[in-house]
């Protein structure tokens, strides 16, 4: 037996899943997906990645703006879907939208629920410096990612793990939990679990003002920091008027009575900052026009770029 699916989602995180689910016996019947948005130094419309994957594979797409406009709806229903897989979407289902399919909709959300509901759970995660994540199949419901739970998969959060990395692991998770749990929609065997309330967290969408570094911060939090917003939105710190994103630095072990932002020492290892508790070693940065580089190699190329006693701007 095979469902009848509707799949709606957006970003790569999304396509992984969507690709999975055509190499399974279930028909792919329609695809969502967000407009196509500009991209690109020519800022040409682009589509998203499960646009492209649903193109290639024949599957008619659909992008409304909302589903506000009862022809939108209607355009769902006679697709006459068993069930509407949500991955990453990037809109929130109204209840018309919602009961539409025969069983629903079920949405793969990156994190182990109800910890981090909303937008950005992979990176807040790793910014709150949590040791564990996962992925949760989620019926879901009105409310934002307040729906019952059907099924979980854990992973552990490496010290070296950073958006990027937990992004693509989560990604290599998600596809089989989903794939199980649409088994059991089969097979009527889901035990749904509601969730408590209370130990939901919000994961607020990234911003790139946010992404500046407050040195008036303790070094651990804006390690766990720098991690968690490698790739996007890329922390960086301030040198004069000289914008330098930080891929990557570590919280180190070292008493310093210099101002927050200011360079206590500068080496191979790398860039050594006072912070509000602590130090924070910045090991790999970017400089404005220029690749993501080793500090060594930065300093071995421009020597007097850095220095102790310099200060790092927090301030645009």
């Amino acid at each position: 037996m095979s469902l009848r699916i509707v799949f709606a989602g957006t970003p790569e995180f999304a396509a992984v899943h969507l690709s999975a689910l055509l190499d399974t016996e279930h028909e792919i019947v329609g695809v969502y997906s967000q407009p196509d948005r500009p991209a690109g130094r020519g800022k040409k419309l682009q589509p998203s990645p499960v646009k492209q994957v649903a193109l290639e594979h024949d599957i008619p797409v659909f992008q409304p703006l909302n589903f506000k406009e009862e022809a939108d709806v209607d355009q769902l229903r006679a697709l006459n879907a068993d069930v509407m897989v949500v991955v990453a979407y990037g809109l929130l289902l109204p209840l018309n939208v919602l009961e539409a399919p025969k069983f629903g909709c079920l949405n793969v959300h990156a994190s182990l629920l109800p910890r981090w509901r909303g937008a950005a759970p992979i990176q807040r995660c790793i910014e709150a410096g949590d040791k564990v994540t996962g992925i949760t199949i989620m019926q879901m419901d009105v409310g934002l990612d307040t729906g019952d739970m059907l099924s979980k998969v854990t992973t552990g959060i490496n010290l070296d793990d950073t958006g990027g990395t937990l992004h693509d692991r989560l990604a290599a998770l998600g596809p089989d939990a989903l794939i199980k749990t649409l088994a059991n929609v089969e097979a009527g065997t889901l035990n749904p679990e509601s969730q408590n309330d209370a130990a939901a967290c919000y994961a607020h969408k990234l911003t790139k003002q946010e992404a500046l570094i407050d040195w008036d911060t303790s070094a651990d939090e804006l390690a766990d920091r720098v991690r968690a917003f490698n790739p996007f939105p890329m922390a960086f710190t301030l040198l004069g008027d000289e914008r330098i994103r930080v891929h990557a630095a570590q919280c180190i072990e070292k008493a310093t009575q210099l101002a927050p932002g200011t360079i206590a020492n500068v080496s191979a290892e790398g860039i050594e900052v006072a912070c509000k508790e602590g130090v924070l070693r910045l090991t790999k940065l970017q400089l404005a026009g220029k690749k993501p580089m080793a500090v060594a190699d930065i300093i071995n190329g421009q020597p007097n770029l850095f220095q102790p006693f310099y200060v790092l701007s927090s301030e645009l």
